[in-house]
């Protein structure tokens, strides 16, 4: 069976080096790749924005960029595409650092063969390609496939930043399943297994693919979802009571699914963020008023 062509892209102002590196990667070795060049940081940047590369080799120094705040700035924009180090510095201190700072590896130009740059990219998309499935499995719940508390962390911050910089709301929205207690107690806990899994379903089924959906913990569920107004707290809360209802039609012979509501909106254009977590005690505290007004005699937690 043949092995798919790694996809590189070369980021390389210097022809004469461009064309030996396209060489020593066509010259004598049995592992394919596709190339691409970019002479420039930014024109690098932007072919990663249009397209997947499974790896790049990044010169230090550039027209628009020099020494190790290329790398960094590579790394601020693409984080998740490995980067082996391309440099005519035979610099032990710089080849720490540049690994240090992000990279997988760091080769002198003067001193690489075929073998030796082919083996580099190699080794280096095997270890980023094993990071990234652990990073995943330590931010995934294990029971409904959502996000679990950490990975909601990592990502929240991904989108607090992202609203930052357009300008845009965002909202925050936390779920509770209610009487998850009592149906652990009355059917069982693989039923109410279940009922965690159905409202993992729920909230998928209301969500976009680009919010942040997770398991905050126990039978409580969290999203955060960018580029809205606060007229999207009214319109998501329509949705999640809607999507339950039809759930719960379709779903006999399991319990009815309850979902107790908070929302929490920010707007950067308007206000300063204090902290995520002063968002997420919001929309909680919210909830916990959704929860009391709907069923204030009955012990909901």
């Amino acid at each position: 069976m043949t092995e798919s062509p790694l996809n590189i892209l070369l980021i390389e102002d210097n022809p004469s080096d461009a064309r030996l590196i396209r060489e020593l990667l066509t010259d004598g070795t049995t592992t394919a790749f596709m190339i691409w060049t970019a002479d420039r940081l930014a024109h690098g940047l932007e072919q990663v924005a249009d397209q997947s590369f499974d790896l790049v080799l990044l010169d230090l120094f550039l027209p628009d960029s020099t020494g190790l705040d290329t790398l960094r700035q590579f790394q601020a924009t693409a984080s998740d595409v490995p980067v082996i180090v391309l440099t005519g510095l035979n610099d032990e201190g710089s080849a720490i650092q540049a690994v240090r700072d992000g990279a997988q590896d760091y080769l002198v130009k003067g001193e690489m063969n075929g073998p030796q740059i082919v083996r580099a990219i190699r080794y280096a998309w095997e270890r980023h390609r094993m990071v990234l499935e652990m990073r995943d499995q330590s931010l995934v719940d294990e029971l409904t496939g959502l996000h679990n508390r950490r990975g909601f962390a990592v990502l929240a911050r991904e989108v607090v930043k992202r609203a930052a910089r357009s300008g845009t709301g965002f909202v925050v929205t936390f779920v509770d399943l209610d009487g998850m207690k009592h149906i652990n107690d009355h059917f069982g806990h693989e039923v109410g297994d279940r009922a965690l899994i159905r409202t993992a379903g729920v909230l998928r089924s209301v969500f976009r693919a680009s919010d942040v959906i997770a398991r905050f913990g126990g039978d409580e569920f969290i999203a955060m979802t960018d580029g809205v107004d606060r007229a999207a707290v009214e319109v998501l809360r329509r949705r999640l009571t809607s999507a339950v209802e039809d759930h719960n039609l379709k779903s006999a012979g399991e319990p009815a699914l309850a979902l107790s509501l908070g929302f929490a909106h920010h707007d950067p254009a308007k206000e300063t963020l204090k902290s995520i977590v002063d968002l997420i005690a919001e929309a909680d505290e919210a909830m916990y008023v959704d929860k009391a007004n709907r069923r204030p005699k009955q012990a909901q937690r």
